[in-house]
């Protein structure tokens, strides 16, 4: 992350030199896509104020460097601010900076991120959301159920949780995402090996990005599947969570406004996020076929979900969605949870 050219080329050097491929942003605001997923973050000193106005959330690999001339008595109280763990001043520190960008992350460590959207209103979305990650939890996936959606009526309701102890979403809003990760993920509700990260019943009208960096950051480092609920109208923290996932899913019931509704949605979708597919949710009044809804749109199609009337009475009933193995639900969220852990992506500097 700089906007000097001459350190950016003694970064792209050094880079090459450690067999490493980066991503480049001038500033933090276009870092925020990379800032929380990426192994490794290097801040130009030139950057380092820009970082601290930002607030951008403390997460670990992170290092600040810069030139001779950049350098200043503040330079390392400001790193230190960031959440820099080490400042190298180079051209002095150059082997230690190759060394840096050489190392290779912990295959093991590396989590799944699926987001979740409606195509329209009462789509589906967080019934789905919310069966991909009771399904993982099933497949033996440590799993993280973020609910991004202030309008939603949250998803502590709908796994049946509104009574389990624990931090939401308005606990974590005056914490400037400066948060510990182990820390995190132990304070919210949980049961067993599902984390969720929710609203509460009071008024929050959204979620701050840095605090959404903060809990994606967390669960990459503790998690292995994170399932996030996101709104149609995506704010800053819906994109942050699309710029980071490895899949998103679009649910379209099969009707012809709710696909034409859709539309406008996927093309918003694909802006943030590579790997967008299609679920079509059933029943088909006007006999409009799943791939036929796909294609209209431009998009893969990823599953279909039959109607089961017996999925709603379990939710009146408080039974969180596909928990107990069997239904259409439960069979589509397996089929998913199967395609996203195989999803293999690279992840760079």
């Amino acid at each position: 992350m700089t906007a000097d050219p001459d350190l950016l080329d003694d970064l792209l050097r050094l880079a090459a030199a450690g067999g490493t491929e980066v991503d480049v942003a001038p500033d933090p605001l276009a870092a925020l896509g990379h800032y929380a997923k990426a192994t490794l973050v290097v801040i130009g000193a030139d950057q380092a104020a820009a970082c601290l106005r930002t607030r951008l959330p403390r997460r670990e690999g992170v290092i600040m460097i810069g030139h001779e001339h950049m350098m200043n008595e503040s330079s390392w109280e400001l790193a230190a601010l960031i959440g820099a763990e080490r400042v190298a001043v180079l051209p002095t520190a150059e082997p230690w900076v190759v060394d840096q960008f050489a190392k290779r992350p912990d295959t093991a460590t590396v989590s799944r991120t699926c987001a979740v959207v409606g195509g329209r209103g009462g789509a589906g979305a967080s019934i789905l959301a919310a069966g991909l990650a009771t399904t993982a939890v099933r497949a033996g996936h440590r799993t993280l159920l973020v609910d991004g959606d202030p309008l939603g009526g949250g998803l502590d309701l709908l796994l049946g949780w509104e009574k389990t102890a624990g931090l939401r979403w308005p606990a974590l809003v005056g914490s400037d995402g400066r948060i510990d990760p182990p820390d995190l993920l132990g304070a919210l509700p949980r049961q067993g090996d599902l984390v969720l990260l929710s609203f509460d019943r009071g008024e929050l009208p959204g979620v701050p990005v840095e605090a959404m960096a903060a809990s994606l950051d967390a669960a990459r480092r503790g998690r292995d599947v994170i399932v996030a609920d996101l709104p149609r109208r995506l704010d800053d923290a819906a994109v942050l969570a699309l710029q980071t996932a490895d899949r998103a899913l679009l649910v379209v019931p099969a009707e012809l406004r709710a696909a034409a509704a859709a539309a406008r949605t996927a093309s918003a979708l694909a802006l943030h996020c590579a790997n967008v597919a299609v679920v079509v949710r059933g029943p088909a009044p006007g006999k409009l076929r799943p791939r036929e809804i796909a294609q209209s749109l431009g998009l893969p199609l990823a599953g279909t979900l039959r109607p089961d009337p017996a999925l709603c009475v379990g939710i009146e009933s408080g039974a969180p969605p596909a928990a107990g193995g069997r239904g259409p639900l439960a069979e589509l969220c397996r089929h998913l949870i199967d395609d996203l852990m195989r999803t293999g992506a690279e992840v760079p500097a």
